[in-house]
C-alpha cells in the first residue's frame, strides 16, 4: 500500500512538470514568434540573471509551505536586508566581509523568531508571518523612506559578472536548488519537514521534534530571504525599503505551479524551480510584446487560482 501511495505521489509531481515544462517550451515558441529578439542570447541572458532574487525567495517558501505553513514576512525582510546593506556599506565600504554575514544571519533569526512565535503561541503562521511583515516594512520605513546608500563595485560585480558566457547568479541559484533537494530527499533533517507537511500530530507521536523542525524551516526561509537580499542590492546599487513588496506574492506562485500543495507534505524543489522558471519567461514575454505591469499582477494571481484548484481536483 506504501509503494502505492509513493507511485501515486510521483506521478503527480510528474504530471505537474509535464504540464510546467510544456508551458515553457509554449512561451518559448510564442516568444520567437512575436518578437524575432526574444530567443536572442542577449534576452536569455537577461533572463537568467532575474532567476535568482524570485528564485531564492521561492525556494525558502517551498521549505515552508512543505512544513505546512506559509511565509507572508519574506518581502518585507529581503526590503530590509537591502536598506541595511546599502547603508551599512555606504557608510563602512571596507566593512562588507562583516556586513553580508551580519545580514544574513539576522534575516534567519527573524525567520526563526516567526517559527518560535507560530509554536509558542499556537497561532496560524500566516498570522504570525503577516503580523512580522508588518513590523519589519514599518521599521523599515521609519530608518529610510525613500531608496538611497551605496555598496562597493565588488559586491556589484555578482550581479553581473559571466562565467563561459552564463550569470553567475544562474549558476549559483542551480546549485542552492540542487543542494536543497539532495538535502531534503537525502538527509533525516529534509525528510521530517516532508514528515511535518504530512502530518504534524502523527509526526510528534512517531518522537520528532515538530517544533524544532517548524523552527528551522522558518530559519532556511530567512536565509533564503538575505541572500535574495543581497543580490537584489547588488544589481540596484542601493537600499530600497518597497523593493520586496512585491515578492511575497510572487514567491508563492511557482511554489503552487510547481506542484508544492498548500496543506504541506507534497512537492519539491524541483517543481519550484520549473515555477520560478516559467514565471521569469512568462513576465519576459509580456514585457516585450507591452503588457502593463498591472495586467501582471492579474495575470499572477489567477494563475495561483488556477494552480491550486487544479491540484485539489487532482487530491480529490
Amino acid at each position: 500500500m506504501s509503494a502505492l501511495l509513493m507511485d501515486l505521489r510521483r506521478n503527480r509531481l510528474m504530471m505537474s512538470y509535464l504540464i510546467v515544462g510544456g508551458l515553457i517550451l509554449l512561451i518559448l515558441v510564442a516568444g520567437g514568434v512575436l518578437s524575432d529578439r526574444f530567443l536572442t542570447w542577449r534576452n536569455v541572458t537577461n533572463v537568467l540573471q532575474q532567476l535568482i532574487v524570485l528564485g531564492l525567495v521561492s525556494l525558502g517558501q517551498t521549505f515552508v509551505v512543505l512544513m505546512g505553513g506559509i511565509d507572508l514576512a519574506i518581502g518585507s525582510l529581503v526590503s530590509a536586508v537591502t536598506v541595511f546593506l546599502a547603508n551599512f556599506l555606504d557608510w563602512r565600504p571596507d566593512l562588507v566581509w562583516l556586513a553580508v554575514p551580519l545580514a544574513l544571519a539576522t534575516a534567519a533569526a527573524v525567520g526563526a523568531v516567526n517559527g518560535v512565535l507560530t509554536v509558542v503561541l499556537r497561532v496560524h503562521p500566516l498570522i504570525v508571518t503577516l503580523g512580522m511583515s508588518s513590523v519589519i516594512f514599518g521599521g523599515t520605513l521609519m530608518y529610510r523612506k525613500e531608496p538611497g546608500g551605496s555598496i562597493p563595485r565588488a559586491l556589484e560585480d555578482i550581479a553581473y559578472r559571466n562565467v563561459g558566457g552564463l550569470p553567475v547568479s544562474a549558476i549559483v541559484l542551480v546549485v542552492v536548488f540542487a543542494a536543497a533537494g539532495l538535502w531534503l530527499q537525502r538527509t533525516r533533517a529534509g525528510r521530517n519537514i516532508y514528515f511535518v507537511g504530512g502530518d504534524a500530530e502523527a509526526a510528534r507521536l512517531n518522537g520528532l521534534a515538530v517544533g524544532r523542525i517548524t523552527v528551522m524551516a522558518y530559519a532556511l526561509s530567512g536565509l533564503c530571504a538575505g541572500i535574495a537580499g543581497l543580490f537584489l542590492t547588488a544589481r540596484t546599487g542601493v537600499g530600497d525599503p518597497r523593493i520586496g513588496a512585491a515578492l511575497t506574492l510572487q514567491s508563492i506562485t511557482p511554489v503552487v505551479v510547481g506542484g508544492t500543495i498548500l496543506a504541506g507534505g507534497r512537492g519539491g524543489v524541483f517543481g519550484t524551480f520549473l515555477g520560478v522558471l516559467l514565471v521569469t519567461m512568462l513576465n519576459s514575454l509580456l514585457n516585450f510584446v507591452g503588457v502593463s505591469s498591472y495586467y501582471q499582477w492579474i495575470i499572477q494571481g489567477v494563475i495561483i487560482i488556477v494552480a491550486v484548484g487544479f491540484h485539489t481536483v487532482r487530491r480529490k
